[in-house]
């Protein structure tokens, strides 16, 4: 049976955001960690694993401390000696942003080298999350061990959850990225896709056409779309649940990845599916209104209970 834990598999990079002149302020962020994020802050009884690998370098020490001062631990996720973690810019056209990245032999592309110890980390847990990037940054032999791991810890009775989160320029080819993402959909309860990317990936002409395709593998899908509505799937039932207009946002980095984390801090905590939608929507508004991926836990609990 689950337990009461939440854990969150893939890469949390160096962040260069806030770019003043020649001065970058250094934090810490990537897609899953971002969604562990916000489901920590909005689930605090629930201890909170973020699995990965991790270098021995001191941006790697500064990274695994920043987590434990936030209540965030790693488990049994491997440190390896000489490794580090990749990095990112990002560089904004008024509130939209890009990314350069550095991040080709960053540590986390071992973060399934130890079969077991990724499967220890997924024990006792009751949710599950992990991401399209995940899967990219692995090769093939890891991408399966991963796979295998996730799939055990559902037979055990935790949810999984999975957002496809294509991202063209980590993947050889399209028809790599479609297999293994179908492959991940086969262990998955939640699925919480982008509009934007299961249209370029799969051709999907509109949201409900993504839902319906996701709907016949996946229980539970939500398509976020941006500023339109979120579009709720469940069995052959669709409901579209409106996001919340930001006149003047400040930095979309992350709003994606809140809305995840609070879609499942609300599911966890029992709220249905429109619910949840609600609240992740508010979450998401608050997140694009700070610079960087992580709000602050004060600014994402209040915009969740609203």
């Amino acid at each position: 049976m689950a337990g009461n834990g939440v854990a969150s598999i893939g890469e949390c990079m160096l962040e260069l955001s806030g770019q003043t002149g020649p001065n970058w302020r250094m934090g810490f962020a990537g897609d899953t960690f971002n969604t562990l994020w916000a489901l920590h802050a909005l689930s605090t009884e629930r201890p909170a694993t973020y699995v990965s690998a991790f270098g021995d370098d001191p941006f790697s020490q500064g990274q695994i401390g920043f987590f434990a001062e936030n209540g965030i631990g790693i488990g049994s996720s491997p440190v390896i000696a000489g490794a580090r973690p990749g990095l990112y810019a990002i560089t904004l056209t008024g509130a939209e942003r890009s990314f350069t990245y550095w991040r080709g032999d960053a540590a986390a592309r071992q973060l399934a080298s130890d079969p077991v110890a990724l499967s220890k980390n997924l024990e006792n847990q009751a949710l599950v999350y992990f991401s399209g990037i995940t899967l990219a940054i692995l090769d093939e032999t890891a991408r399966a061990a991963l796979l295998a791991a996730v799939g055990k810890a559902r037979s055990a009775g935790s949810t999984i959850a999975f957002d496809p989160n294509y991202r063209p320029r980590l993947w050889r080819n399209r028809e790599e990225a479609q297999a293994a993402i179908v492959e991940a959909l086969a262990v998955t309860d939640i699925a919480l896709p982008t509009f934007p990317d299961e249209q370029m990936l799969f051709g999907d002409a509109t949201p409900q056409a993504t839902a319906e395709r996701l709907g016949q593998l996946v229980d539970e899908v939500i398509v976020k779309n941006g500023e339109a509505p979120a579009l709720i799937a469940q069995g052959e039932t669709l409901c579209e649940v409106p996001a919340i207009h930001v006149a003047d946002p400040v930095d979309t980095t992350g709003a994606g990845d809140s809305f995840n984390g609070g879609y499942l801090a609300a599911r966890l905590a029992g709220h249905d599916p429109l619910e949840a939608a609600r609240r992740a929507h508010r979450v998401a508004a608050a997140v694009v209104q700070v610079r960087g991926a992580l709000a602050p836990f004060q600014t994402l609990r209040a915009a969740f209970e609203g």
